[in-house]
Protein backbone atom coordinates (compact mmCIF):
# COMPACT_ATOMS: atom_id res chain seq x y z
CA UNK A 1 0.00 0.00 0.00
CA UNK A 2 1.37 3.14 -1.01
CA UNK A 3 0.71 7.31 0.15
CA UNK A 4 -1.95 7.50 -2.68
CA UNK A 5 -3.78 5.06 -0.96
CA UNK A 6 -3.77 5.48 2.38
CA UNK A 7 -6.78 6.43 4.06
CA UNK A 8 -6.26 6.38 7.62
CA UNK A 9 -2.65 5.94 9.82
CA UNK A 10 -1.20 5.68 12.69
CA UNK A 11 1.88 7.69 13.46
CA UNK A 12 3.86 6.48 16.72
CA UNK A 13 6.47 9.27 18.18
CA UNK A 14 8.71 8.57 21.40
CA UNK A 15 10.14 9.87 24.16
CA UNK A 16 13.46 10.53 22.33
CA UNK A 17 12.16 13.08 19.72
CA UNK A 18 9.45 14.94 22.11
CA UNK A 19 11.97 15.27 25.38
CA UNK A 20 15.25 14.64 23.67
CA UNK A 21 16.63 15.69 27.18
CA UNK A 22 14.13 15.02 29.86
CA UNK A 23 14.07 19.03 30.37
CA UNK A 24 10.67 19.78 28.94
CA UNK A 25 9.13 19.70 25.39
CA UNK A 26 10.98 20.61 22.72
CA UNK A 27 10.11 21.01 18.63
CA UNK A 28 13.07 20.35 17.51
CA UNK A 29 12.73 17.28 15.79
CA UNK A 30 8.52 17.89 16.16
CA UNK A 31 8.03 20.29 13.28
CA UNK A 32 8.81 17.83 10.52
CA UNK A 33 6.39 15.51 12.28
CA UNK A 34 3.76 17.83 12.43
CA UNK A 35 4.46 19.13 9.34
CA UNK A 36 4.04 14.93 8.12
CA UNK A 37 0.96 15.00 9.54
CA UNK A 38 -0.62 18.21 7.84
CA UNK A 39 0.70 16.97 4.59
CA UNK A 40 -1.58 13.59 5.27
CA UNK A 41 -4.97 15.69 6.54
CA UNK A 42 -4.15 18.16 3.39
CA UNK A 43 -4.69 15.16 1.26
CA UNK A 44 -6.95 13.43 2.39
CA UNK A 45 -5.85 10.94 5.14
CA UNK A 46 -7.40 10.77 8.73
CA UNK A 47 -4.40 10.46 11.09
CA UNK A 48 -4.14 8.93 15.01
CA UNK A 49 -1.10 10.12 16.75
CA UNK A 50 0.48 7.97 19.89
CA UNK A 51 2.60 10.32 21.29
CA UNK A 52 5.58 9.33 24.09
CA UNK A 53 7.30 12.27 26.30
CA UNK A 54 4.43 12.50 29.31
CA UNK A 55 7.26 11.62 31.73
CA UNK A 56 10.13 13.66 30.11
CA UNK A 57 8.00 16.67 30.05
CA UNK A 58 7.27 16.73 33.55
CA UNK A 59 11.06 15.37 34.61
CA UNK A 60 12.12 18.71 34.73
CA UNK A 61 9.35 19.77 37.69
CA UNK A 62 10.70 17.59 40.08
CA UNK A 63 13.82 18.24 42.73
CA UNK A 64 14.44 14.24 42.33
CA UNK A 65 14.50 11.61 39.86
CA UNK A 66 11.93 9.62 39.28
CA UNK A 67 14.15 6.71 37.19
CA UNK A 68 14.01 4.12 40.48
CA UNK A 69 10.72 6.09 41.87
CA UNK A 70 7.73 5.11 40.59
CA UNK A 71 5.51 7.20 42.34
CA UNK A 72 7.19 10.30 41.24
CA UNK A 73 7.53 8.62 37.61
CA UNK A 74 3.61 8.77 37.79
CA UNK A 75 3.54 12.12 38.94
CA UNK A 76 6.42 13.55 36.47
CA UNK A 77 3.65 11.62 33.35
CA UNK A 78 0.52 13.71 35.15
CA UNK A 79 2.41 16.71 34.82
CA UNK A 80 3.88 16.41 31.62
CA UNK A 81 0.69 15.68 30.24
CA UNK A 82 -0.30 19.03 29.50
CA UNK A 83 3.01 19.98 28.74
CA UNK A 84 2.87 17.30 25.36
CA UNK A 85 -0.19 18.40 24.59
CA UNK A 86 0.14 21.84 24.65
CA UNK A 87 3.28 21.55 22.65
CA UNK A 88 1.28 19.12 19.93
CA UNK A 89 -1.43 22.27 20.26
CA UNK A 90 1.26 24.65 19.13
CA UNK A 91 2.07 22.98 16.22
CA UNK A 92 -1.35 22.22 14.31
CA UNK A 93 -3.58 24.70 13.26
CA UNK A 94 -6.81 22.44 13.87
CA UNK A 95 -8.23 20.86 16.94
CA UNK A 96 -6.92 17.92 18.57
CA UNK A 97 -8.15 15.53 21.46
CA UNK A 98 -6.11 13.51 24.28
CA UNK A 99 -6.67 10.08 24.91
CA UNK A 100 -5.00 8.26 27.75
CA UNK A 101 -5.61 4.81 27.40
CA UNK A 102 -4.56 1.52 30.09
CA UNK A 103 -4.31 -2.18 28.84
CA UNK A 104 -7.40 -2.27 30.59
CA UNK A 105 -9.16 -0.20 28.40
CA UNK A 106 -7.73 -2.34 25.30
CA UNK A 107 -8.46 -6.07 26.62
CA UNK A 108 -11.61 -5.24 27.72
CA UNK A 109 -14.08 -5.65 24.27
CA UNK A 110 -16.70 -3.14 25.51
CA UNK A 111 -13.80 -0.39 26.36
CA UNK A 112 -11.87 -1.71 22.99
CA UNK A 113 -15.14 -1.27 20.83
CA UNK A 114 -15.92 2.44 23.04
CA UNK A 115 -12.24 3.40 21.98
CA UNK A 116 -13.02 2.71 18.14
CA UNK A 117 -15.84 4.50 18.36
CA UNK A 118 -14.19 7.01 19.79
CA UNK A 119 -11.25 8.01 16.96
CA UNK A 120 -14.21 7.51 14.34
CA UNK A 121 -16.08 10.28 15.95
CA UNK A 122 -12.93 12.53 16.30
CA UNK A 123 -11.57 11.57 12.71
CA UNK A 124 -15.11 12.02 11.30
CA UNK A 125 -15.16 15.65 12.80
CA UNK A 126 -11.31 16.36 11.33
CA UNK A 127 -10.00 16.51 15.05
CA UNK A 128 -6.56 14.63 15.59
CA UNK A 129 -6.35 12.29 18.03
CA UNK A 130 -3.69 12.19 20.54
CA UNK A 131 -3.03 8.74 22.01
CA UNK A 132 -0.87 7.93 25.04
CA UNK A 133 -0.83 5.44 27.95
CA UNK A 134 -1.84 6.66 31.07
CA UNK A 135 1.02 6.27 33.07
CA UNK A 136 0.04 8.45 35.77
CA UNK A 137 -2.59 5.90 36.98
CA UNK A 138 -1.92 2.77 35.51
CA UNK A 139 -0.13 -0.41 37.48
CA UNK A 140 2.14 -3.08 36.48
CA UNK A 141 -1.29 -5.15 35.64
CA UNK A 142 -2.89 -2.81 33.49
CA UNK A 143 -0.15 -1.38 31.47
CA UNK A 144 1.05 -1.74 28.15
CA UNK A 145 4.23 -0.89 29.08
CA UNK A 146 5.56 0.78 26.03
CA UNK A 147 3.80 3.04 23.25
CA UNK A 148 5.36 0.66 20.42
CA UNK A 149 3.12 -1.73 21.19
CA UNK A 150 0.56 0.56 22.06
CA UNK A 151 0.39 1.92 18.64
CA UNK A 152 0.17 -1.58 17.03
CA UNK A 153 -3.18 -2.21 19.20
CA UNK A 154 -4.50 1.42 18.21
CA UNK A 155 -3.88 0.88 15.00
CA UNK A 156 -5.80 -2.56 14.91
CA UNK A 157 -8.70 -0.70 16.81
CA UNK A 158 -8.54 2.48 14.38
CA UNK A 159 -8.85 -0.29 11.31
CA UNK A 160 -5.88 1.98 9.84
CA UNK A 161 -4.41 1.35 6.90
CA UNK A 162 -0.78 2.06 7.53
CA UNK A 163 1.26 2.58 11.12
CA UNK A 164 4.47 4.51 11.14
CA UNK A 165 6.81 3.74 13.71
CA UNK A 166 9.32 6.67 14.77
CA UNK A 167 12.98 5.24 15.91
CA UNK A 168 16.04 6.82 16.43
CA UNK A 169 17.82 4.95 13.68
CA UNK A 170 16.81 4.26 9.78
CA UNK A 171 14.95 1.11 10.58
CA UNK A 172 15.87 -2.71 11.65
CA UNK A 173 19.68 -3.04 10.49
CA UNK A 174 20.93 -7.31 10.69
CA UNK A 175 23.24 -5.70 13.31
CA UNK A 176 23.49 -2.93 15.81
CA UNK A 177 24.58 0.36 13.57
CA UNK A 178 25.90 1.80 17.11
CA UNK A 179 28.54 -0.76 17.40
CA UNK A 180 28.54 -2.26 13.98
CA UNK A 181 29.68 0.19 11.08
CA UNK A 182 29.02 -2.71 8.54
CA UNK A 183 25.29 -3.18 9.50
CA UNK A 184 23.04 -3.22 6.61
CA UNK A 185 19.20 -2.07 7.18
CA UNK A 186 16.78 -4.19 6.14
CA UNK A 187 14.47 -2.19 3.62
CA UNK A 188 11.25 -4.85 3.58
CA UNK A 189 10.40 -7.88 5.87
CA UNK A 190 8.51 -10.65 4.60
CA UNK A 191 7.82 -12.75 7.70
CA UNK A 192 8.59 -11.63 11.24
CA UNK A 193 10.56 -14.71 12.41
CA UNK A 194 13.21 -15.49 15.12
CA UNK A 195 16.20 -14.24 12.74
CA UNK A 196 14.18 -10.98 12.85
CA UNK A 197 13.90 -10.85 16.41
CA UNK A 198 17.57 -11.62 16.84
CA UNK A 199 18.40 -9.06 15.15
CA UNK A 200 16.86 -6.36 17.57
CA UNK A 201 18.76 -5.53 20.83
CA UNK A 202 17.73 -3.37 23.78
CA UNK A 203 16.70 0.32 23.82
CA UNK A 204 19.16 2.75 22.15
CA UNK A 205 17.69 5.77 24.10
CA UNK A 206 18.17 6.29 27.50
CA UNK A 207 15.24 8.63 27.86
CA UNK A 208 12.57 6.12 26.03
CA UNK A 209 10.89 2.46 26.98
CA UNK A 210 11.31 0.46 24.29
CA UNK A 211 13.84 -0.62 21.83
CA UNK A 212 13.99 -2.63 18.59
CA UNK A 213 12.48 -5.51 20.24
CA UNK A 214 9.31 -3.92 20.91
CA UNK A 215 9.17 -2.57 16.94
CA UNK A 216 9.34 -5.84 15.74
CA UNK A 217 6.53 -6.70 18.60
CA UNK A 218 4.19 -4.17 17.54
CA UNK A 219 4.72 -4.67 13.89
CA UNK A 220 4.17 -8.45 14.30
CA UNK A 221 0.76 -7.18 15.73
CA UNK A 222 0.19 -4.63 13.10
CA UNK A 223 0.40 -7.28 9.89
CA UNK A 224 -1.53 -9.76 10.90
CA UNK A 225 -4.17 -7.56 11.11
CA UNK A 226 -2.88 -6.33 7.42
CA UNK A 227 -1.88 -3.19 8.69
CA UNK A 228 1.46 -2.14 6.48
CA UNK A 229 4.06 -0.98 9.31
CA UNK A 230 7.00 1.36 8.55
CA UNK A 231 9.82 2.01 11.10
CA UNK A 232 11.62 4.83 10.24
CA UNK A 233 14.22 7.80 11.26
CA UNK A 234 12.09 10.26 13.23
CA UNK A 235 15.05 12.48 13.50
CA UNK A 236 14.98 12.63 9.82
CA UNK A 237 12.96 15.15 7.73
CA UNK A 238 13.85 12.98 4.85
CA UNK A 239 12.47 10.08 6.08
CA UNK A 240 8.59 11.73 5.93
CA UNK A 241 9.45 13.66 2.65
CA UNK A 242 10.10 9.85 1.46
CA UNK A 243 7.12 8.20 2.40
CA UNK A 244 5.46 11.13 1.19
CA UNK A 245 6.71 10.69 -2.11
CA UNK A 246 5.74 6.86 -2.30
CA UNK A 247 9.20 5.64 -1.08
CA UNK A 248 10.37 3.89 1.77
CA UNK A 249 13.33 5.18 4.08
CA UNK A 250 13.68 3.04 6.47
CA UNK A 251 12.36 -0.85 7.21
CA UNK A 252 8.81 -1.86 5.48
CA UNK A 253 6.74 -4.86 7.43
CA UNK A 254 4.52 -6.07 4.43
CA UNK A 255 0.80 -7.36 5.67
CA UNK A 256 -0.28 -10.46 5.96
CA UNK A 257 -2.54 -11.72 2.72
CA UNK A 258 -5.14 -13.19 4.97
CA UNK A 259 -5.25 -10.98 7.98
CA UNK A 260 -6.84 -12.41 11.02
CA UNK A 261 -10.60 -11.90 11.76
CA UNK A 262 -11.16 -8.53 14.27
CA UNK A 263 -12.35 -10.51 17.05
CA UNK A 264 -9.66 -13.45 16.89
CA UNK A 265 -6.71 -10.71 16.37
CA UNK A 266 -8.02 -8.98 19.49
CA UNK A 267 -7.76 -12.01 21.34
CA UNK A 268 -4.14 -13.15 20.11
CA UNK A 269 -2.51 -9.87 20.05
CA UNK A 270 -4.39 -7.59 22.49
CA UNK A 271 -6.12 -9.90 25.44
CA UNK A 272 -3.59 -11.31 28.26
CA UNK A 273 -4.19 -14.56 30.10
CA UNK A 274 -5.69 -14.58 33.38
CA UNK A 275 -5.65 -17.95 34.35
CA UNK A 276 -6.08 -21.35 32.44
CA UNK A 277 -8.19 -24.25 31.84
CA UNK A 278 -6.95 -27.22 32.03
CA UNK A 279 -8.75 -30.03 29.74
CA UNK A 280 -8.63 -33.68 29.09
CA UNK A 281 -5.84 -35.14 26.87
CA UNK A 282 -8.53 -35.81 24.09
CA UNK A 283 -10.08 -32.85 24.38
CA UNK A 284 -10.02 -30.75 20.43
CA UNK A 285 -11.29 -27.15 19.56
CA UNK A 286 -11.34 -25.44 16.70
CA UNK A 287 -12.36 -22.17 15.67
CA UNK A 288 -15.98 -23.24 13.81
CA UNK A 289 -16.76 -25.26 16.91
CA UNK A 290 -20.38 -25.39 16.30
CA UNK A 291 -21.51 -26.76 19.51
CA UNK A 292 -20.26 -25.52 23.21
CA UNK A 293 -16.72 -25.22 23.07
CA UNK A 294 -16.33 -26.88 26.57
CA UNK A 295 -17.99 -29.31 28.44
CA UNK A 296 -17.85 -29.65 31.87
CA UNK A 297 -16.94 -33.75 31.71
CA UNK A 298 -13.97 -31.92 29.66
CA UNK A 299 -12.58 -29.30 32.26
CA UNK A 300 -10.14 -31.49 34.77
CA UNK A 301 -9.04 -28.14 36.82
CA UNK A 302 -8.70 -24.51 36.86
CA UNK A 303 -5.40 -22.37 37.42
CA UNK A 304 -5.47 -18.93 38.47
CA UNK A 305 -7.79 -16.32 39.71
CA UNK A 306 -10.00 -14.26 36.70
CA UNK A 307 -13.90 -13.26 36.52
CA UNK A 308 -16.20 -14.36 34.36
CA UNK A 309 -15.40 -12.31 30.44
CA UNK A 310 -11.78 -12.57 30.96
CA UNK A 311 -8.97 -14.31 28.91
CA UNK A 312 -7.56 -17.41 29.67
CA UNK A 313 -5.65 -20.28 28.25
CA UNK A 314 -6.98 -23.54 27.27
CA UNK A 315 -4.39 -26.10 27.58
CA UNK A 316 -3.95 -29.99 28.39
CA UNK A 317 -2.91 -31.24 31.27
CA UNK A 318 0.54 -32.65 29.21
CA UNK A 319 1.48 -28.54 28.81
CA UNK A 320 -0.03 -28.26 25.60
CA UNK A 321 -1.43 -25.19 24.67
CA UNK A 322 -4.75 -24.66 22.50
CA UNK A 323 -6.12 -21.20 22.98
CA UNK A 324 -6.67 -17.95 23.97
CA UNK A 325 -10.28 -18.04 24.84
CA UNK A 326 -12.69 -15.82 26.53
CA UNK A 327 -14.63 -17.47 30.10
CA UNK A 328 -18.40 -16.59 30.76
CA UNK A 329 -17.51 -18.14 34.18
CA UNK A 330 -15.37 -17.40 37.11
CA UNK A 331 -12.66 -18.89 38.54
CA UNK A 332 -14.48 -19.74 41.79
CA UNK A 333 -17.35 -21.08 39.98
CA UNK A 334 -15.20 -23.36 37.56
CA UNK A 335 -13.22 -24.07 40.36
CA UNK A 336 -16.59 -25.61 42.17
CA UNK A 337 -17.33 -27.58 39.30
CA UNK A 338 -14.44 -29.31 38.33
CA UNK A 339 -13.39 -30.34 41.91
CA UNK A 340 -16.71 -31.02 43.19
CA UNK A 341 -18.77 -33.98 42.89
CA UNK A 342 -21.95 -32.27 42.75
CA UNK A 343 -23.90 -33.74 39.78
CA UNK A 344 -27.28 -31.80 40.82
CA UNK A 345 -25.11 -28.08 40.03
CA UNK A 346 -23.00 -29.40 36.90
CA UNK A 347 -26.94 -30.37 35.41
CA UNK A 348 -28.19 -27.38 36.14
CA UNK A 349 -24.89 -25.39 34.70
CA UNK A 350 -25.77 -27.79 31.61
CA UNK A 351 -29.12 -26.51 31.04
CA UNK A 352 -28.32 -22.84 30.77
CA UNK A 353 -27.55 -21.09 27.63
CA UNK A 354 -24.52 -19.65 28.48
CA UNK A 355 -21.75 -22.01 27.51
CA UNK A 356 -18.45 -22.18 29.66
CA UNK A 357 -16.47 -20.42 26.44
CA UNK A 358 -17.72 -17.82 24.17
CA UNK A 359 -17.93 -19.45 20.78
CA UNK A 360 -17.51 -15.30 19.86
CA UNK A 361 -13.51 -15.02 20.69
CA UNK A 362 -11.31 -18.16 20.06
CA UNK A 363 -7.81 -17.82 19.26
CA UNK A 364 -5.84 -21.00 18.66
CA UNK A 365 -2.58 -21.20 19.41
CA UNK A 366 -0.08 -21.26 16.46
CA UNK A 367 2.12 -24.30 16.82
Amino acid sequence: MSFKTWQRIVIKVGSALFAPNQNGCSSQYLLSIANFIVRCRLSGIQVVLVSSGSVGAGAHLFDESGEDNIVIKKAMAAAGQAEMMATWDRLFDFPTAQLLLTHGDLRNRDRYESIRNTIDTLLVNNILPIINENDAVTTDKLKVGDNDNLSAMVATAAKADSLIICSDIDGLFDANPHLNDDAKLLSDVYQINDDIYAMAGGATSSVGTGGMKTKIQAAEKAIAHGIDTFIVNGFKEQSFNSLLKDENPGTHFYPHKDPMLDGVHWMRHTTRVQGELIVSEDYQISENQPNDILDIDDLVSVKGNFSSGDTVLLRKHSGEKLAKVKTNYSSCLLNFIACSDNTNFSEELDKTDEPILSKQFIALMES
